[in-house]
């Protein structure tokens, strides 16, 4: 099966516009602070979003409604307001990776890094749980961390990135942001509760970047 054509807009970038190949959209991203970018199904959509603020699109998806069952819903229950959620995005694997949090409620985004030109999923998704962490423990809040990597939550417990990445020149800016969140890990103690994001109840969580 064929993939559907996509069509990408870059709001921020080497070059700005809508742009029909990946390829060329990844050039006008790849080592650029703070691009700002995603993927359109028509060419009519990608235009419209030029015109407008890439906050507006960045994590929009479709109405969700699960496929769980009354009395399952029933014993997961409703998210906790009271926290933050973090995600990551990466085009490939390893690819351009970025990360951010937000407030889970009102999906305002608290913080966010990249896009590094070559990184993973879960290097991300361990990043933002790290960070998520500090900036807590910082504020000495009480909210809650979710997530919905188990992977990530696993190598938080275990204080370290077991990623299979291999360091070079060209992913050395993620690799230094995980030497200090590991450093950090070891050398601070935290009460935040960190939580799995319940996806197949509550759809997806609101940290997305929404680029499915």
């Amino acid at each position: 099966m064929s993939k559907k054509k996509k069509f990408y807009t870059v709001w921020k970038g080497h070059k700005t516009g809508v742009f029909e190949k990946w390829n060329t959209c990844k050039k006008q991203i790849t080592d650029y602070p703070g691009a700002q970018y995603k993927s359109f199904p028509t060419l009519e959509a990608a235009q419209e979003a030029l015109e407008g603020n890439y906050f507006d699109y960045i994590g929009k998806s479709k109405a969700f409604k699960s496929e769980l069952s009354h009395e399952q819903l029933k014993k997961i229950g409703k998210p906790n307001y009271n926290s933050i959620s973090v995600d990551a995005a990466s085009s490939g694997n390893p690819g351009i990776m970025e990360y951010r949090g937000v407030d889970t409620k009102t999906k305002k985004q608290l913080f966010i890094q990249g896009p590094f030109p070559e990184g993973t999923n879960n290097i991300g998704e361990f990043l933002a749980l790290v960070h998520g962490l500090a900036i807590l423990k910082k504020n000495n809040s009480d909210r809650i961390l979710y997530t919905d990597s188990r992977t990530a939550m696993s190598w938080v417990r275990k204080k370290t990135c077991n990623t299979k990445l291999d360091r070079n020149s060209k992913n050395k800016p993620v690799f230094d942001l995980v030497d200090r969140a590991v450093d950090w890990l070891k050398n601070n103690s935290y009460n935040t509760v960190i939580v799995k994001w319940e996806t197949k109840a509550w759809g997806e969580i609101p940290a997305d970047f929404g680029r499915k």
